[in-house]
């Protein structure tokens, strides 16, 4: 039997993770500037993804795009960036589910705010790319699936968001054919439902932005 490598993290990886984190983030101005510093180092595909997301969204104007960001990703199930979300549910093993990512963390010699929950799309991101890509890069790996339901809710709804989630996806190992299964089975059927075991990690799905910072 041949072993196969684990994939090494490019630093071309690493400016996708981290330009996909700063789009995926609530925009602002200086969030659209760094960006824009880092996807001008981006080749490819890639690259021309990720600068479809900042061109159009850019182009909107701030309360626009602000507002494009709420109806998006905070009153959307389907296109929550909360990864344990799609994993777990609202079910016990919720908790446990993003104690995996507050641990890697750990490990790396980071904390997180109190603000930031361990699992949001864009925490993980910045993680990958700035501290452990190695471990990053795991989490991601990891959920796949997720990162796909999310994709395809943002293709549904013509969202300039799904290039980015795209041009992430394309760092990952190519989903496999009980990866698009499952994808399919969760979009069709919503994630697991319970609805005890969550504290300390309760969470709203959507979420509300104003409760963010008591989390």
């Amino acid at each position: 039997m041949r072993l196969r490598r684990p994939q090494r993290c490019t630093l071309s990886d690493r400016l996708v993770w981290q330009s996909a984190s700063l789009l995926l983030s609530y925009p602002d101005r200086g969030q659209f500037e760094a960006a824009e510093a880092l996807v001008e180092h981006v080749d490819g595909g890639a690259g021309a993804q990720l600068r479809a997301t900042l061109d159009t969204v850019r182009g909107l104007g701030a309360t626009a795009a602000a507002t494009q960001y709420v109806d998006t990703f905070d009153l959307r199930r389907r296109a929550t960036m909360y990864l344990t979300y799609w994993t777990t549910g609202d079910t016990r093993n919720r908790g446990r589910a993003m104690l995996e990512f507050s641990d890697a963390y750990r490990r790396a010699g980071v904390s997180m705010a109190h603000r930031e929950a361990p699992d949001h799309l864009p925490v993980v991101l910045e993680f990958a790319a700035t501290v452990d890509p190695t471990g990053g890069r795991d989490l991601l790996v990891a959920h796949r699936v997720p990162l796909g339901v999310l994709h395809d809710a943002l293709c549904e709804s013509d969202s300039p968001y799904a290039s980015t989630v795209a041009a992430v996806l394309g760092t990952l190992p190519a989903a496999t054919d009980a990866d698009l299964r499952r994808v399919q089975h969760l979009a069709a059927g919503g994630a697991p439902v319970e609805s005890v075991g969550l504290q300390p990690f309760t969470l709203t799905v959507p979420p509300r932005r104003g409760e963010q910072g008591r989390r």
